[in-house]
């Protein structure tokens, strides 16, 4: 998995989650924040059909967090919604990614969450296709 698809798993993720896989994985990394936690706001984009002009859909409260190992690596951590602890954690996650212990971040954190992303993307497919309407035409005589 590269960098931008890990930081971008994480920083979907529901802050409870994140937090509940980052207790059974037992990591406790030495660190020092570069950056604190904060709260602040995003201008959310969108686009028409995806191809039309972007637009400013409005604005969204994301948390964001800086860490440095003790081994030197930098992480960066951003968050959908109010949780400085769970901006914390991603930037640990993605620092800790850059390093030996990948795999065991991998394995109890990216991954459940990911297994939840996909559980939560099927289900909002099934619901939408429970409503899927199929038009046809049927045509009469030689018209």
């Amino acid at each position: 998995m590269k960098r931008q698809e890990w930081l971008g798993l994480m920083a979907k993720a529901d802050a409870n989650e994140l937090m509940g896989c980052w207790a059974t994985a037992n990591l406790s990394p030495d660190y020092t924040e570069l950056r604190p936690p904060e709260i602040g706001s995003v201008m959310v984009r969108g686009r028409m059909g995806g191809k039309g002009d972007a637009f400013n859909l409005g604005e969204m409260t994301v948390s964001r967090c800086s860490v440095q190992l003790s081994c030197g690596t930098v992480g960066h951590g951003y968050i959908r919604g109010r949780s400085k602890q769970a901006a914390r954690h991603v930037a640990l996650c993605d620092a800790l990614l850059q390093t030996a212990e990948a795999p065991v971040v991998t394995n109890k954190i990216l991954s459940v969450l990911a297994g939840k992303r996909e559980a939560t993307l099927a289900e909002t497919a099934r619901k939408a296709a429970a409503t899927k309407v199929d038009f046809f035409t049927l045509v009469r005589g030689e018209n």
